[in-house]
Protein backbone atom coordinates (compact mmCIF):
# COMPACT_ATOMS: atom_id res chain seq x y z
CA UNK A 1 0.00 0.00 0.00
CA UNK A 2 1.11 3.64 -0.48
CA UNK A 3 -0.32 6.54 0.33
CA UNK A 4 0.60 10.35 1.17
CA UNK A 5 -0.78 13.15 3.00
CA UNK A 6 -1.07 15.45 -0.24
CA UNK A 7 -2.38 18.78 0.88
CA UNK A 8 -2.63 20.96 4.22
CA UNK A 9 -5.32 23.19 4.34
CA UNK A 10 -3.83 26.86 5.61
CA UNK A 11 -6.60 29.29 6.47
CA UNK A 12 -5.50 32.97 4.80
CA UNK A 13 -6.93 36.59 4.37
CA UNK A 14 -6.04 37.12 0.78
CA UNK A 15 -4.84 34.98 -1.61
CA UNK A 16 -2.44 37.11 -3.34
CA UNK A 17 -0.49 38.30 -0.14
CA UNK A 18 -0.38 34.85 0.53
CA UNK A 19 1.37 33.77 -1.78
CA UNK A 20 3.46 36.67 -2.35
CA UNK A 21 4.49 35.89 1.08
CA UNK A 22 4.92 31.93 0.28
CA UNK A 23 6.89 32.55 -3.01
CA UNK A 24 8.72 35.45 -2.81
CA UNK A 25 9.74 35.35 0.96
CA UNK A 26 10.14 31.63 1.61
CA UNK A 27 10.74 30.70 -2.30
CA UNK A 28 7.74 28.39 -2.05
CA UNK A 29 6.92 27.28 -5.60
CA UNK A 30 3.21 27.94 -6.98
CA UNK A 31 2.18 24.72 -8.23
CA UNK A 32 -1.50 26.11 -8.82
CA UNK A 33 -3.60 29.10 -9.22
CA UNK A 34 -6.81 27.68 -10.64
CA UNK A 35 -10.22 30.07 -10.32
CA UNK A 36 -13.36 28.08 -9.59
CA UNK A 37 -16.08 29.95 -10.02
CA UNK A 38 -18.57 27.37 -9.23
CA UNK A 39 -17.61 28.31 -5.38
CA UNK A 40 -16.23 31.80 -6.41
CA UNK A 41 -13.07 30.73 -4.78
CA UNK A 42 -9.18 30.14 -6.15
CA UNK A 43 -7.34 26.40 -5.85
CA UNK A 44 -4.30 27.89 -4.50
CA UNK A 45 -1.29 25.31 -4.14
CA UNK A 46 2.42 26.31 -2.96
CA UNK A 47 4.70 24.10 -1.69
CA UNK A 48 8.98 24.35 -0.84
CA UNK A 49 11.36 23.77 -3.57
CA UNK A 50 11.82 20.23 -4.90
CA UNK A 51 9.88 19.06 -2.33
CA UNK A 52 8.05 16.36 -3.25
CA UNK A 53 6.29 16.00 -0.14
CA UNK A 54 2.91 17.89 0.94
CA UNK A 55 2.09 20.76 -0.60
CA UNK A 56 0.26 23.61 1.16
CA UNK A 57 -3.50 24.39 0.13
CA UNK A 58 -3.64 28.06 0.58
CA UNK A 59 -7.53 28.52 1.62
CA UNK A 60 -9.33 32.23 1.83
CA UNK A 61 -11.77 32.18 4.71
CA UNK A 62 -14.80 32.73 3.21
CA UNK A 63 -17.12 32.41 6.49
CA UNK A 64 -17.32 34.73 9.60
CA UNK A 65 -16.33 31.41 11.59
CA UNK A 66 -13.07 31.11 10.33
CA UNK A 67 -12.06 34.32 10.25
CA UNK A 68 -10.39 33.74 13.87
CA UNK A 69 -8.33 31.00 12.67
CA UNK A 70 -6.70 32.84 10.05
CA UNK A 71 -2.93 33.13 12.25
CA UNK A 72 -3.57 30.80 15.14
CA UNK A 73 -4.38 27.01 12.96
CA UNK A 74 -3.16 25.67 16.13
CA UNK A 75 -3.95 27.69 18.83
CA UNK A 76 -0.31 28.61 19.51
CA UNK A 77 1.88 26.00 19.00
CA UNK A 78 4.15 25.27 16.01
CA UNK A 79 2.20 24.46 12.71
CA UNK A 80 4.07 23.09 10.49
CA UNK A 81 7.65 22.01 9.57
CA UNK A 82 10.09 23.52 7.19
CA UNK A 83 12.96 21.08 6.84
CA UNK A 84 16.32 22.77 4.88
CA UNK A 85 19.77 20.89 3.86
CA UNK A 86 21.28 24.18 4.90
CA UNK A 87 20.11 25.89 7.87
CA UNK A 88 22.07 29.03 8.46
CA UNK A 89 21.26 30.08 4.27
CA UNK A 90 17.94 29.86 4.90
CA UNK A 91 18.05 31.56 7.87
CA UNK A 92 19.94 34.33 7.37
CA UNK A 93 17.92 34.44 3.73
CA UNK A 94 14.82 34.56 5.48
CA UNK A 95 15.86 37.39 8.38
CA UNK A 96 17.03 39.30 5.38
CA UNK A 97 13.98 39.29 3.99
CA UNK A 98 11.79 40.45 7.35
CA UNK A 99 10.86 37.31 8.40
CA UNK A 100 10.14 37.55 11.84
CA UNK A 101 12.11 34.72 14.22
CA UNK A 102 10.64 34.60 17.92
CA UNK A 103 12.76 31.65 18.90
CA UNK A 104 16.47 32.10 18.03
CA UNK A 105 18.46 28.98 16.41
CA UNK A 106 19.12 26.37 18.84
CA UNK A 107 21.08 23.19 18.21
CA UNK A 108 19.09 20.03 19.57
CA UNK A 109 19.63 16.11 19.51
CA UNK A 110 18.08 15.71 16.06
CA UNK A 111 19.26 18.93 14.66
CA UNK A 112 19.34 23.04 14.65
CA UNK A 113 16.03 24.67 14.77
CA UNK A 114 14.59 28.02 14.88
CA UNK A 115 11.08 29.20 15.28
CA UNK A 116 9.35 31.70 12.92
CA UNK A 117 5.76 33.74 12.12
CA UNK A 118 4.04 32.97 8.68
CA UNK A 119 2.48 36.39 7.23
CA UNK A 120 -0.07 36.00 9.56
CA UNK A 121 1.17 34.37 12.91
CA UNK A 122 1.40 30.69 12.48
CA UNK A 123 4.14 29.29 14.06
CA UNK A 124 6.65 27.21 11.54
CA UNK A 125 9.75 25.15 12.53
CA UNK A 126 13.21 25.91 10.41
CA UNK A 127 15.18 22.77 11.24
CA UNK A 128 17.92 20.97 9.58
CA UNK A 129 17.91 17.58 10.84
CA UNK A 130 21.56 15.65 11.99
CA UNK A 131 22.27 13.22 9.34
CA UNK A 132 21.88 10.34 11.30
CA UNK A 133 18.18 11.23 12.38
CA UNK A 134 15.57 9.41 11.37
CA UNK A 135 13.81 11.87 9.46
CA UNK A 136 16.97 13.49 7.81
CA UNK A 137 16.82 9.55 5.64
CA UNK A 138 13.36 10.16 4.13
Amino acid sequence: MKQNIIHISLVVKDYDEAIDFYVNKLQFELIEDTYQPEQDKRWVVVAPPNSQGATLLLAKASKPEQQPFIGNQTGGRVFLFLSTDDFWRDYERMKSLGIKFIRDPKKQDYGTVAVFEDLYGNLWDLLEFNPEHPMAKR
